[in-house]
């Protein structure tokens, strides 16, 4: 554990929780012709149909994170659909939150995505310790970087370490679904001590 960029005092244990898999096994899918994929998951278009066309597969079972407010806009997105209404999913617009202390909370691309892709972007980055809530919190490691288009100023990914980062990515994840800027964000009022 750290606290003001100091070793306060060593770990007594370390929890290592990675690689999920779906949880498949034992639905009965081989008994309705449902083939899974190489990594266990069930196969669906962007209906969220399966092979067999009247059965649908959302969340945990099929490809996408492993996250339960993603699986909830899958079901209503696939229930819209059976309805005949239009199915829209912006993976990239889905926040992930690691619920530590600090949190860690982020949306939208990392730098070494855009890297990769050859998009060009500027970095705004501000620290905890600016801000009065969290000097008055006594909470002030972490910060807030915002990654966006270096032409439009579209905001393409945000990453958050610190207190209460699982709430405040909300406000990210809404300017990237509706293609705000950073100066879009950075102009709404934020209340602050």
């Amino acid at each position: 554990m750290f606290l003001h960029n100091r070793l306060a005092r060593p770990p007594m244990l370390l929890i290592l929780s990675i690689g999920r898999r779906p949880y498949t096994k034992d639905l009965g899918l081989e008994n309705v012709n449902i083939a899974l994929d190489n990594k266990g998951r069930v196969p669906v278009n962007e209906r969220f149909q399966t092979q067999v066309p009247s059965i649908y597969a959302i969340g945990d079972v099929i490809a996408g994170p492993m996250l339960a407010h993603k699986a909830e806009d899958e079901g209503i997105l696939c229930v819209e659909g059976i309805c005949g209404g239009p199915v829209h999913l912006d993976y990239n617009c889905i926040p992930s939150v690691i619920y530590t202390h600090p949190e860690v909370a982020w949306v939208g691309k990392p730098e070494e995505q855009l890297k990769e892709e050859g998009i060009q972007f500027k970095i705004g980055k501000f620290p905890f310790i600016a801000n009065s809530r969290a000097k008055t919190n006594f909470d002030t490691e972490g910060f807030v970087k915002i990654l966006a288009d270096k032409q439009t100023d579209r905001m393409l990914g945000v990453h958050i370490i610190g207190p209460n980062a699982g709430e405040m990515i909300a406000e990210a994840t809404l300017a990237l679904e509706y293609g705000a800027s950073a100066e879009d964000v950075a102009r709404v009022c934020h209340p602050h001590p």
